[in-house]
């Protein structure tokens, strides 16, 4: 008998395949559906900060009263995060999969007044996402690493359900920042996000949104530091993400240490079917390989598990094209 459970954050999931943040888990109705299809867990679309304040600046050049600045970011926000509970409320009504929370935030301070309504709205945990581009030429890793761990610790401090930081893949050390996490109460991490890639139109002269789907060419990027943290921080929960369109790469994300996936792009593309589709394929290789359970695979081919695991560690292609033109 094929078991697709597996432990994830301190969450039991039926399957491994957690349907990502994104405008697709922003309907409670919708939510369910990706249960029947056989998610694991659902990450309920984002909460922007800056989106937030972006919408409370709007008003507030349209307003003729400065002073109720204080008074419109308040109802912002406040009305916001409502319609996010009720979203909650409703997919934990509707489903009995974990429901995650999600809040998209830069700051330590923004987002802690609200972490415990999310846990009393019925979130089973909460996914922060706390990474945001810098280009301050003064500023260093240690001030990032530190912006994570303030965020991390004052959510801690306030909600007892597991704590999950979704990490962007511009870092330049992985498993310290990870490490670091683990050391300050991160239940897990997701490895990685995926951010809006610009473009150029030369038509226009203009910068335009560029593709916002993963492909199966992000993937690499995924396997190789799910592959090092899961090697060098155990312990600590790893959902691969970005990349991740067919049962294979679920499969190999697994095998680098993950104990989960998100996929978004995929099902986008192919609807709910491609999560049944994709758990039916997993089950049949696992047949295959004579593997009851994913306990038995997750992680065999991981940074610790390999007899040269510096393979991960190769970033140049001279060994591999020497011998070409």
């Amino acid at each position: 008998m094929i078991n697709l459970k597996t432990q994830y954050a301190g969450l039991t999931l039926q399957s491994p395949i957690i349907v990502s943040s994104s405008g697709l888990t922003n309907n409670a109705e919708r939510n369910k559906e990706f249960e029947k299809a056989g998610a694991g867990a659902i990450v309920l679309k984002s909460l922007f900060e800056e989106q937030m304040e972006m919408q409370s600046d709007a008003m507030l050049q349209e307003s003729d009263y400065p002073e109720a600045a204080d008074y419109i970011r308040g109802y912002i926000k406040a009305n916001h995060v409502e319609n996010y509970l009720e979203l909650i409320r409703k997919s934990k009504e509707l489903c009995t999969i974990p429901i995650i929370a999600s809040i998209n935030c830069y700051r330590a301070d923004t987002w802690i007044e609200f972490a415990k309504q999310l846990q009393d709205a019925g979130a089973d945990a909460i996914e922060l996402n706390v990474f945001f581009l810098e280009t301050d030429i003064h500023h260093s890793c240690e001030d990032l690493y530190r912006l994570y761990t303030q965020i991390l610790k004052k959510v801690k401090q306030v909600v007892t359900i597991p704590v999950i930081i979704k990490l962007g893949k511009y870092i330049s050390n992985m498993p310290a920042l990870v490490n670091q996490l683990k050391a300050n109460g991160a239940d897990g991490v997701v490895l990685f996000n995926r951010f809006y890639q610009p473009d150029i139109d030369l038509n226009t002269m203009q910068l335009v949104s560029g593709n916002v789907f993963s492909s199966h060419a992000d993937l690499s990027d995924t396997i190789r530091w799910t592959a090092i943290v899961s090697g060098k921080i155990p312990n600590i929960s790893i959902a691969s993400s970005t990349g991740v369109h067919d049962w294979e790469d679920v499969v190999k994300c697994l095998l680098a240490g993950a104990s989960a996936v998100e996929m978004c792009s995929a099902i986008y593309t192919h609807g709910a079917e491609i999560i049944s589709q994709i758990t039916t394929c997993v089950e049949e290789w696992m047949h295959q390989a004579h593997y009851e359970s994913l306990d038995q695979f997750i992680g065999k081919l991981n940074y610790a598990n390999i007899p040269n695991p510096a393979l991960y560690e190769r970033s140049q292609f001279m060994k591999y094209f020497s011998n070409r033109d």
